[in-house]
């Protein structure tokens, strides 16, 4: 199946969000919870799987669909939206967390791009999403990014997130890229991906960045985004007032002082 040819417009710095625009009875499909808002004219419906080929193929095609999301760490279900109108209708999705919103066009990409398996945000109907299982035991028990990645597959227009600001790195064949392996948000198709041990008593025990690195080896393109959602998620938690006690940094008197200044004066 062919996908459906979309327009679009990414607004935004740092909270972007992307505005779709759809003609008459086109439709893109989203994750759950990445809605923002749509026009008048727009049907919303939630869909078995992906939305791809394998919706026309019956309950076999849409149970093999929906298991390939599991996998990913995904919902079962993802939501269509088709525009029912006679004119053109815009339907927009956010970013979950502060970062930057990747268009990727799979015909540039040679119809496959690969991505770290929660960063797919939405795409032109008959986009496949689906599941890449790495060819080396090492990257699948170390990766950071676990056995599966999640691999976008088609000839349309997808969206993915990132954390944090986007580098974008473009290799050149046989050219070498150590990457730390939550900061990956994803590579086209012809980049060898494999973890590398970083080596070293004191930097394994006491570097603090961990004791592998993603290796990726050109020819490609590779999408790195500097603040992971993990890390973003562990700073809050290592901050976050304890029970019966208070933050990180608040025992002491700078801490204290800082409460004063900011007016958060409760007792």
């Amino acid at each position: 199946m062919r996908a459906h040819e979309i327009d679009y417009h990414i607004y935004g710095e740092e909270m972007q969000y992307v505005e779709i625009e759809l003609d008459p009875q086109e439709v893109v499909v989203a994750e759950a919870g990445s809605f923002m808002m749509m026009e008048n004219g727009i049907k919303m419906e939630t869909i078995f799987g992906d939305g791809s080929q394998e919706q026309q193929q019956g309950v076999f095609g849409k149970l093999l669909s929906a298991g390939k999301r599991v996998l990913t760490g995904e919902s079962l279900f993802m939501t269509a939206y088709q525009n029912q109108d006679m004119g053109k209708r815009k339907v927009s999705f956010a970013s979950p967390y502060p970062g930057k919103i990747v268009p990727i066009d799979l015909q540039q990409f040679g119809g496959k791009f690969i991505c770290q398996k929660d960063s797919f945000l939405c795409a032109a109907k008959g986009v496949s999403v689906g599941i890449e299982f790495s060819k080396k035991l090492g990257t699948g028990l170390f990766g950071g990014e676990g056995f599966i990645m999640q691999k976008i597959e088609g000839d349309g227009m997808a969206f993915v997130h990132s954390g944090g600001t986007l580098a974008r790195k473009e290799l050149k064949s046989g050219e070498l890229l150590r990457v730390d392996t939550g900061c990956l948000v994803g590579f086209t198709k012809d980049v060898d991906y494999d973890i590398e041990f970083v080596g070293g008593i004191k930097n394994t025990i006491f570097g603090g960045e961990g004791i592998f690195f993603a290796t990726l080896r050109g020819p490609g393109i590779v999408y790195i985004q500097s603040l992971p959602f993990t890390r973003l998620a562990d700073r809050i938690i290592a901050s976050a007032p304890k029970a019966g006690g208070s933050g990180r940094e608040e025992g002491s008197l700078l801490g204290g002082l800082g409460r004063m200044l900011d007016g958060d004066n409760r007792f």
